[in-house]
């Protein structure tokens, strides 16, 4: 007889733990069981049975593996917050005898800061897996670093999330490893690729954020301390893997006065001037830290533009400017292979991502001027990201643009968020010598500087999305901008796809049979409406008989209204001598209502069908009374025709198939006809709001 096993020494009951008992287990406050749980990466579990994992009659809400708080009882954390505990004790009890100073000595003397780096070292083991837990702290970081300082979010978390996110920018600015961005009603999310491995992470807006209060800021203020010890570690390893020193040199005082990227500094190990991007001129004339950094003069710049300009007179317009896109999209369409389908039914292969080289001149010849409307630090981000070196904006926007002269001839494209604007008036045009350096001249509003490419935002998300220049004058001020569709949702067959025409997703004979549909639909509603007219008139409204009647004898109906042509005193006439006028009435003798409810009630009265006494003088029915007339008749009739041969031609095939595997078909067709529903639904919406543009 084998022994008897005791409950709870086995099984759920033994692998799961609840959280009092682990509480219990460490002997720590349930706050710092809360920290030192998500600094080591440990969350809660589900068991199968919480009847059974709890080993009581009440099942219990939270259940851990006891393998994991078996884990965090040999924890180096545990230690200090023990020591912190007691310290803690230690203070109050001073405090209640009234010894201050006491107090503030132990509290100086026990104010050190946890460190995080052994937790870092001990959860990623390669750099590869710190990246790939990267969009989470990427995410919440870029948060932090866009909220307004509080009592539950220090200013200090702020700043440090800030240059944080600021260094692994600029890394991304000079690797050119920032692949694409998408504009959402959450934020901005971008993409980029870092040895291999894709990051994506989210940016709010820059909003002025409200903080409430059902936000729990102590949790994620753990978090924000774990993922700012991580990033550090990453942009760490970033910086001294392409050879620059970390961290780089912070300018506080570009950065107050709104400078942000231009407020870090890139040094290289072994270079004597620092690696610097050559457009903030906030570093031209000033001093970094007590360091004095090499200087450019404004005729060093302006050679340096000259060498980049084919002339003085090189003027990127609508029209001209196209052979320069074209040309650049052809050269890098060279450079990257395409895969193409080679039939309909194929299957759509997975193009290959463009590097950096390609990234990093997609921008490189133009310079750009942000109007104050912009957003300017995403755009900012993006055209640094993608080779462009010359961004101007004004200088209301902050410090580090390369110019802040919005006449500037220098300048190629010119991103606006505001309705069309005229030209300069001729008395404001600067010249165009790129030696003399333009005078500041303030553009009044309204008006455009001639001889630049102006267009709104979305323009540069949909290049750097589609890596190539697409057609400004789609993106001109004013104009109805094509769809900002996402670039990680990619069509499949037969679903609807927003940027390719109607007619190539379209079916056979679809447009034809909406066609017929969308007339059918108009003529129900007219019939409708004059339904509705003649039962409100047929209340108390006496209808006259035709002209072209002949007399005839009165009836009354259950409610006394009079009704002409059920009885003629002398010999009745033909059918079509009854109905040969009707068309030819003129239509200011009576009410187009009267007339035709009077007409129905007369051909009721000669036993026969109204539609069938509607007849034009060559003998075709009258358009609107016949259904079933028009082409998108013949097109339902063809489409319902194909359907049904295509259905017998299926059940045919199903026939000879399992009844196992025809189950699995079933659903799949069935699957396949809402996904097709759907998409037509899609093209027959998109199809009426071009009928009502055109």
């Amino acid at each position: 007889m084998g022994r008897i096993k005791k409950k709870g020494t086995a099984g759920q009951a033994k692998n799961f733990i609840t959280r009092t008992q682990a509480v219990r287990k460490l002997q720590v406050s349930l706050p710092d069981f809360r920290r030192l749980c998500i600094y080591k990466g440990i969350y809660p579990r589900e068991p199968r049975s919480k009847k059974k994992a709890s080993k009581s009659s009440t099942p219990s809400t939270t259940f851990y593996y006891t393998r994991d708080i078996q884990y965090l009882l040999h924890e180096p954390l545990l230690a200090k917050f023990r020591d912190h505990k007691a310290l803690a004790k230690k203070i109050s009890r001073h405090l209640g005898r009234g010894e201050v100073g006491d107090a503030a000595r132990l509290e100086k003397k026990g104010a050190t800061k946890l460190s995080l780096d052994h937790i870092i070292k001990d959860r990623y083991p390669t750099f590869v897996d710190a990246l790939r837990d990267l969009d989470d702290a990427l995410s919440l970081l870029f948060l932090f670093a866009n909220l307004p300082s509080t009592s539950t979010v220090p200013p200090k978390t702020i700043a440090l999330c800030q240059r944080l996110c600021l260094e692994f920018e600029h890394y991304l600015i000079t690797t050119n490893s920032l692949r694409k961005s998408f504009l959402s009603i959450k934020g901005i999310y971008y993409q980029a690729t870092i040895q291999g491995q894709d990051i994506l992470w989210l940016v709010p807006y820059k909003f002025v954020q409200r903080v409430t209060g059902d936000v729990d800021f102590r949790i994620m203020g753990t978090f924000v301390e774990f993922y700012t010890t991580l990033l550090g570690f990453v942009n760490f390893r970033l910086y001294t893997t392409i050879g620059l020193i970390y961290p780089p040199r912070f300018n506080a005082k570009s950065y107050e006065q709104g400078g942000e990227l231009d407020a870090i500094v890139l040094e290289g190990r072994g270079i004597e001037e620092p690696k610097q991007i050559e457009s903030f001129k906030g570093h031209v004339n000033g001093e970094v830290d007590g360091g004095t950094v090499p200087t450019k003069t404004n005729e060093e710049i302006q050679k340096q533009i000259a060498t980049i300009k084919e002339g003085p007179n090189a003027e990127l317009d609508v029209l001209e400017g196209q052979d320069q896109y074209q040309a650049l999209d052809q050269e890098m369409n060279d450079a990257i292979d395409t895969f193409e389908t080679t039939g309909d039914d194929a299957d759509v292969l997975p193009q290959p991502q463009a590097g950096g080289n390609e990234a990093g001149s997609l921008f490189a010849p133009f310079t750009f001027f942000l109007s104050r409307e912009t957003p300017r630090q995403p755009l900012e981000f993006i055209l640094r990201a993608f080779g462009c070196k010359r961004i101007g904006w004004d200088a209301i926007l902050g410090d580090g643009a390369f110019t802040t002269n919005e006449a500037d001839p220098t300048i190629t494209h010119q991103i606006v968020d505001r309705p069309p604007m005229a030209s300069l008036p001729e008395e404001l045009q600067v010249s165009e010598s790129p030696s003399d350096p333009p005078p500041t001249t303030v553009v009044r509003p309204g008006y455009r500087v001639p001889g630049r490419t102006l267009v709104q935002p979305q323009w540069v998300w949909d290049c750097i999305n589609q890596l190539k220049l697409l057609r400004p004058d789609l993106y001109a001020p004013g104009a109805t901008l094509p769809p900002h569709l996402s670039p990680w949702v990619k069509p499949t067959k037969g679903a609807y796809d927003p940027s390719a025409p109607l007619a190539e997703q379209e079916r056979e004979g679809e447009a034809e049979e909406a066609e017929g549909f969308s007339d059918d639909e108009d003529e129900e509603a007219q019939e409708e409406e004059v339904e509705k007219s003649d039962d409100a008139a047929a209340d108390g409204v006496a209808l006259a008989p035709s002209a072209s009647t002949p007399a005839t004898a009165d009836l009354q109906d259950d409610h006394g209204m009079t009704i002409a042509g059920s009885e003629s005193e002398s010999e009745p006439a033909s059918e079509a001598d009854s109905f040969a006028g009707f068309d030819s009435a003129p239509e200011s003798d009576t009410d187009p209502t009267l007339t035709q409810h009077q007409r129905e009630l007369e051909a009721e009265a000669a036993g026969l069908n109204f539609s069938e006494t509607l007849t034009k003088a060559n003998g075709q029915p009258v358009k609107g009374i016949l259904k079933g007339s028009g082409k998108g008749d013949e097109a339902r009739k063809k489409a319902a025709k194909r359907r049904r041969e295509e259905e017998e031609e299926l059940e045919r095939r199903k026939m000879m198939m399992g009844r196992k595997k025809r189950k699995v078909l079933d659903k799949m067709l069935y699957s396949n006809r809402q996904k097709e529903g759907e998409a037509e639904a899609l093209r027959a919406k998109r199809r009426k709001i071009e009928a009502r543009r055109g």
